[in-house]
């Protein structure tokens, strides 16, 4: 019964119980153990290498190799391939980072996010990573022996003195003066050195009877010859009818945002070439920062006329449509005292009392 079930192989196996089966592998073994101990690369190879490995396929002959031409045969092909073939066109969109086809970064000029530049390197750029930055560690640096704890960190929310039996159970209050909780300040290592990080450049129309376009484009146009940026126009957020305002529709400021090279291109020139030559300067007034890092001026319409881009060409531009501007720089510190510094020891002057 069970015979009549066995495969035909089993059947033709017992047929012939005296033939024996041995592999290739172990022939080429058998052979390998029987030869000389000697060791030649053109006949003998490893154990672990087939013996019909492509190792030992003839070389191509010098007729050969001498007759290739890859561009004559590009040439003769009366079809040719698609330029999609031999260039590489990143995804359009991000599919994860389990998707075969992953974009290049955005350093590679391949990259959809590729910018070109520097193209230059600011002199206060060098100036701030060769000397300014391991100075402000220096001045900044707070030591902790190992196996000390920190000091303990103080309560930033407000409690309430119970005189009152309103003050039961109630939470407790923001910082006074502000509705907001300030940034919270890490110890200074060479990783969070203050830095600049960029600097927007505005200018409001305050007036409705300046809101013409004549303004608008004169004052658009010194933002971009002292900035290098194509400035942008910010319309009216709300409709207002005392003040002839209509919502996405009245232009109310012009801005540009700077960065990088651009940033550092015109911090210089304000330290160096704009405030030297206002008459009785005093400097930047020193509660002007909003707490988080970030220091604030402005320029006066005589102070723009003399930026090196709007001096050589003052006739283009009409003397009583000149703008005054507002400088807004953002630096990486976390608290008004740390911007301060960097800003003066790149050559900012302040006045007045400094709050923190």
């Amino acid at each position: 019964m069970a015979a009549s079930y066995a495969s035909p192989r089993l059947i033709s196996l017992s047929q012939k119980p005296t033939q024996k089966f041995v592999c290739l592998r172990c022939q080429w073994s058998t052979k390998r153990k029987a030869s000389t101990s000697t060791y030649n690369t053109e006949t003998d190879l490893s154990e672990d290498v087939v013996p019909d490995s492509s190792l030992l396929a003839p070389q191509p002959g010098q007729d050969i190799v001498t007759s290739w031409d890859p561009i004559q045969r590009s040439r003769n092909r009366k079809r040719q391939l698609p330029p999609s073939r031999y260039k590489f066109r990143p995804p359009r969109y991000y599919r994860g980072p389990l998707h075969p086809h992953q974009p290049p970064p955005p350093s590679s000029p391949n990259s959809r996010l590729f910018v070109p530049g520097p193209f230059s390197l600011p002199r206060l750029q060098q100036t701030y990573t060769s000397t300014l930055a391991p100075d402000l560690l220096s001045l900044l640096y707070t030591h902790h022996p190992p196996g000390t704890l920190p000091d303990p960190a103080g309560q930033r929310l407000r409690g309430w003195d119970n005189t009152s039996p309103y003050h039961k159970n109630r939470p407790l209050r923001g910082p006074r003066g502000r509705p907001t909780l300030p940034l919270m300040k890490r110890p200074m290592t060479f990783r969070n050195i203050p830095r600049l990080e960029k600097i927007v450049v505005h200018h409001v129309i305050r007036s409705p009877d300046d809101r013409d376009s004549s303004y608008l484009h004169v004052a658009g146009m010194i933002l971009q010859a002292v900035t290098n940026v194509r400035a942008t126009v910010c319309k009216a957020r709300h409709s207002i009818a005392n003040f002839k305002m209509a919502k996405d529709k009245t232009a109310m400021a012009v801005k540009a945002e700077l960065k990088g090279e651009d940033m550092y291109c015109f911090l210089s020139k304000v330290v160096d070439v704009v405030m030297p030559r206002i008459k009785e300067y005093r400097g930047v007034s020193g509660g002007s920062g909003d707490g988080s890092g970030n220091l604030a001026f402005g320029l006066q319409p005589s102070a723009v006329g003399m930026f090196p881009e709007v001096e050589v060409n003052y006739d283009m531009y009409p003397p009583k449509m000149i703008p005054s501007i507002d400088v807004m720089v953002c630096t990486t510190a976390t608290n008004d005292r740390d911007a301060r510094l960097l800003l003066s020891s790149m050559g900012i002057p302040f006045h007045g009392k400094h709050v923190n």
